[in-house]
């Protein structure tokens, strides 16, 4: 999913001595979203490795799975993509299968960390942030939600005013779990189903909005948007009548994470950095100023108290977020995604 983040800090440097300075400087090439670490993260572990990383940025999943795909990895060594495309990477034999050895900060994680579906015991991917999708909403404007169909199908008063998350998954996740099915549901009558009750409910949105959806809360442009939570917490900063909550249907646990390409020839190097970002000071950055959490309880220990209290779904126990469903690489049936959004965007 695209992120982007509304604020700069400075990553911490990890010392010297926790690396072993190579005998040469390996080139590394990292493919990030913009603003998903801190701006000094590359030069902090060049200056603490020895190491020449270089940082390249994609918008997308998709834009960088197509890049993955057609060149079979090679140019690049580690890519920050959400699960399901890990999934992929590993399914098409693109993903290094991880030496846990070389990633001693992986002590970091919480246990639950270590047990996401999409790869259990993180034998091809590091978690990186995770969380929740739900709603988030104008409490001075709109009844507290409940439900998804609060957003599917709004009260008068509100429509006009809603807008939902445009990338294919997430989209579709929305009427999957309004209507009790996974979302990872590949049925195609149920899918149907799924496509018929987003194009209703086309007819009230404002717009489907990846990226500024938070911005529409704070003017008042819309009052119960479709979100992930982090990026509430972007509106939650600065407007406190904003709220986040997860429909009584659920949602899905998404996870962002790092995959070393098995066609990198910087394998060492690679190993170092994915290390590098799990040291607790470094990961926590991502905490204090992306405000996603991140499945590093070494990190998330150190998070300041009053931040939490700030952005109360920063404080979800993993334990809770491991109670909704993964999305999953569901193969083929990604083409009738792809379709059925299409069929969705284009009505009328």
């Amino acid at each position: 999913m695209s992120r982007l983040s509304p604020r700069s800090s400075v990553c911490a440097i990890v010392a010297l001595a926790a690396f072993s300075a190579p005998a040469f400087a390996e080139p590394l090439t990292v493919s990030n979203w913009d603003g998903y670490m801190a701006a000094d993260t590359i030069d902090a572990f060049n200056t603490a490795s020895g190491n020449q990383a270089e940082l390249v940025l994609h918008a997308t999943n998709e834009e960088i799975m197509g890049k993955l795909i057609a060149a079979k990895g090679v140019g690049y060594d580690v890519v920050f993509v959400s699960s399901p495309f890990a999934e992929v990477l590993n399914n098409l034999g693109l993903a290094e299968t991880l030496d846990h050895a070389k990633i001693p900060n992986i002590a970091n994680l919480y246990s639950e960390a270590t047990e996401l579906p999409h790869d259990p015991g993180n034998s091809f991917s590091l978690p990186y942030a995770w969380g929740t999708t739900g709603l988030c909403y104008r409490s001075d404007l709109v009844d507290t939600p409940t439900s998804w169909g609060d957003l599917l199908a709004p009260e008068a008063d509100v429509a006009g005013k809603t807008t939902m998350l445009a990338t294919d998954r997430w989209l579709l996740a929305a009427g999957q779990l309004q209507l009790g099915y996974s979302v990872n549901e590949t049925d195609p009558d149920k899918m149907a189903e799924v496509r018929d009750l987003l194009i209703e409910a086309k007819k009230s949105l404002l717009a489907y909005d990846d990226t500024t959806f938070y911005a529409k809360l704070v003017s008042g442009e819309a009052e119960l948007v479709h979100a992930w939570d982090g990026w509430c917490n972007y509106g939650i900063g600065e407007n406190a009548d904003i709220k986040y909550m997860i429909p009584e249907e659920g949602s899905d646990l998404w996870v962002d994470t790092m995959v070393i390409l098995k066609a990198s020839e910087n394998k060492d190097a690679a190993y170092d950095f994915v290390n590098f970002i799990l040291d607790a000071d470094n990961h926590r950055w991502a905490a204090e100023n992306i405000l996603y959490k991140v499945p590093n309880k070494a990190a998330m220990d150190g998070v300041d108290a009053g931040l939490i209290e700030t952005f109360p779904n920063m404080g979800m126990a993993p334990a809770d977020m491991l109670k909704f469903e993964q999305m999953r690489d569901v193969g083929a049936a990604q083409r009738d995604y792809s379709r059925l959004v299409s069929e969705i965007k284009a009505a009328n």
